[in-house]
């Protein structure tokens, strides 16, 4: 099993390079380096690296404070690993925040077993249950993806434009794939639309035979495939294709990402799908930052930078890189009023908070937190043409 957990406690990882500061801050970057989302991990790493990267190398946080990035693997859906990694990286290495974790089921159990007893601040880049919205958190747990209560929404919209009367839906059996399939059932069916069945998968099967047949009988102009790109969302798209159930797909944001490309190119050409995303100034700086040290266009790259950058901005509102003070600032920093913070633009940030003032964090992906640490959020609709996701719109 690949392995990319954490680094010692002497040295960690900014950016690629090796840092050793016995005196530098250290956040946790805990996400499924191994799993159903492990194409798309080292990617989400790289964003947030990167802003650790840029306030390190200003020299203004908290008087010339470095941050360095301590690695944990979260595994996506082993809650027990995710805690023990997650209670790890707090009580061994000494970090002073968490980016992450990634997917919705390890999140909450982190949340609930880790930081709220440890009172440790955690930014979700990725994790969307609708549940998560109302878990006791104490002020301490933030997510820049948007809850899949509004991705259901923009699901819905996106399906009934396109003609579809009918979908049959397939979820991964956690609090991601539930939490998705119920809030897009609800949104579906109140725009008008025929859901024929709602069933389960488990990931890690080799064969989706009984799955796909059941999906098959119960008919629909379209398959919803609320899975994993890199597990059994794939097996059962694969498995749809070979015995021709279905020939077209909609895929929520778990099943984005360049494996879906690769593993299935035009055999699913006039699929459709949506990940989180905006065309915003903030959007096209980042990616001109990233250039070639990673793939900018995979999922939650941006969020990723965001939540880090979040952090760290929050620490200099409040002086202090302990949770317990900078918690209450990560809202302040995020929103109106204060200038605008683009990426690559975090040094002017530290500056401007140094200086007493006040800052409106946009960043890589038009940052605004509502209802307690809520993103707004807005998302990439996309359509499989010529075996690439194309970017039809941002919605």
């Amino acid at each position: 099993m690949k392995r990319l957990l954490m680094a010692t406690a002497a040295t960690a990882l900014v950016g690629g390079v090796a840092y050793a500061d016995d005196h530098a801050i250290k956040l946790g970057t805990i996400l499924g380096y191994t799993g159903p989302i492990e194409s798309l991990t080292p990617h989400m790493a790289g964003g947030a690296e990167l802003a650790m990267e840029e306030v390190s190398a200003s020299g203004l946080l908290l008087g010339g404070k470095a941050v360095v990035s301590v690695r944990a693997d979260s595994t996506c859906v082993d809650s027990a690993a995710a805690t023990a990694a997650a209670e790890r990286l707090i009580t061994g290495d000494g970090v002073k925040g968490l980016m992450g974790p990634d997917c919705s089921g390890v999140t909450g159990a982190v949340l609930a077993n880790v930081a709220l007893p440890n009172g440790i601040v955690m930014i979700s880049p990725s994790a969307t249950s609708p549940g998560l919205s109302t878990a006791e958190d104490n002020g301490l747990f933030f997510r820049t993806a948007p809850s899949d209560a509004r991705q259901s929404d923009v699901m819905a919209n996106i399906l009934k434009e396109n003609g579809v009367g009918s979908v049959a839906v397939t979820y991964t059996n956690n609090d991601y794939g539930k939490g998705m399939a119920d809030a897009f059932k609800a949104a579906f069916e109140a725009a008008g639309g025929e859901v024929t069945i709602v069933a389960s998968h488990e990931d890690g099967k080799a064969d989706y035979t009984a799955e796909v047949g059941a999906l098959a009988s119960a008919g629909g102009d379209v398959l919803v495939v609320a899975g994993y790109v890199d597990q059994g969302g794939a097996g059962i798209v694969r498995g749809a294709l070979d015995t021709g159930a279905f020939d077209t797909f909609h895929f929520p944001d778990g099943m984005i990402g360049s494996n879906l490309e690769a593993n299935f190119g035009s055999e699913i050409d006039g699929s459709t799908g949506q990940v989180p995303g905006t065309d915003s100034p903030g959007a096209a700086t980042f990616a001109e930052m990233v250039g070639d040290k990673f793939d900018v266009t995979s999922p939650y790259t941006g969020e990723s930078y965001d939540a880090a950058a979040l952090i760290m901005l929050a620490m200099q509102a409040a002086g202090s890189a302990e949770p317990g003070d900078y918690a209450s600032k990560v809202e302040m920093v995020a929103n109106a009023p204060g200038e605008k913070i683009y990426p690559g633009e975090l040094a002017k940030g530290l500056q401007i908070l140094a200086d007493g003032g006040e800052i409106d964090y946009v960043g890589a992906t038009a940052v605004e937190l509502v209802d307690g640490g809520e993103a707004a959020g807005s998302y990439r609709e996309i359509k499989i043409e010529g075996g690439k996701m194309m970017t039809v719109q941002y919605r």
